[in-house]
């Protein structure tokens, strides 16, 4: 996430840290770890859109021990959804470190016991906070993530999203949330993580962060095939025209404004190109990072550092 064009790359390489790549959000963490809660909320005030109140919303939940300033915020503010929302993601990131990001198959039955005891208690809050303010968006965003990790199923996953795309119909965070429970991994399909994806690309204003779903939705095809398959894959022409759209409806759109997805965004499509062998079409993603990496995608490789280095040389020749 930033709200700033391309930086000049320092010697020291890529950095993978939020914080370095979107020092606007740095307050936020000082205001947490202080335990400050009046600073926390005048963060959140100084904020002008959703999407940033949302992104920050997922920040404040990935700070570790930030549930008790939470907890205690909950009981000090209860008519104030932020605190609600922000512990019920904190609460769905705690269960989310228990389960791991194993296959199922993998997780043993107490992981995933702990791992539902966090999200049932993440799920009391939220249904609470959404009768109280259907149009919150960051309530509905985590209640996309308490769907998927207790197994509701396609059907509730998709009345929550319309829940919330009734409100705020072109939500990033919320679409990303979707296009994982719709990939056949948690019972969806290929047809429809790559239909979702395109309807988020098309529908959304043009120069809108949306495009990257498509990128997102063939890095997640492309890790469920196998050795030469995978990589036959992403080097076809088909998905790299379907990328190419995408990209040029997006982030490579005159109408785009960047904001604190765009650096996810441009992680995305420069992975997704650069796997795929398709280094001039990567190479304007990388021009915009710089040295600004994001954990997803290239956590996927053994190397991510490494990786992004050698990949951004193809792309760019330095």
């Amino acid at each position: 996430m930033s709200g700033t064009s391309g930086r000049a790359r320092s010697s020291n390489g890529p950095t993978f840290d939020l914080f370095d790549n979107t020092p606007e959000l740095i307050p936020l963490r000082t205001a947490a770890r202080s335990e400050d809660w009046n600073a926390v909320r005048a963060f959140f005030s100084g904020l002008d859109s959703v999407d940033k109140v949302s992104s920050a919303v997922a920040v404040l939940a990935g700070i570790d021990g930030t549930e008790f300033l939470l907890e205690r915020a909950v009981a000090d503010h209860p008519g104030d959804p932020l605190p609600r929302a922000a512990l019920a993601e904190r609460y769905v990131r705690i269960g989310w470190a228990i389960r791991s990001s194993a296959r199922a198959q993998y997780v043993s039955a107490d992981q995933f016991d702990r791992f539902h005891t966090w999200l049932r208690k993440a799920e009391q809050l939220l249904i609470e906070l959404c009768a109280e303010q259907p149009a919150y968006a960051p309530a509905w965003t985590a209640r996309l993530m308490t769907a998927r990790g207790l197994q509701l199923g396609q059907a509730e996953a998709r009345r929550r999203y319309d829940r919330l795309s009734a409100h705020h119909p072109h939500h990033y965070r919320a679409q990303v949330q979707l296009l994982q429970q719709v990939c056949p991994k948690w019972s969806g399909s290929w047809e429809a993580a790559h239909g979702f994806a395109r309807e988020c690309a098309t529908a959304s204003p043009d120069g809108s962060n949306s495009g990257a779903l498509v990128a997102l939705a063939h890095i997640e095809h492309w890790l469920e095939l196998d050795g030469p398959e995978a990589t036959a894959y992403l080097r076809g022409i088909p998905v790299r025209d379907d990328l190419r759209n995408a990209a040029q409806i997006s982030v490579l759109h005159p109408d785009h404004r960047p904001d604190w997805n765009s650096v996810g965004a441009h992680n995305a499509f420069a992975f997704a190109f650069s796997i795929g062998g398709h280094f001039q079409d990567a190479a304007p993603h990388f021009a915009f990072l710089g040295d600004r990496a994001s954990e997803d995608p290239w956590d996927y490789t053994s190397d991510p550092r490494t990786t992004f280095l050698k990949y951004r040389k193809s792309a760019l020749g330095a």
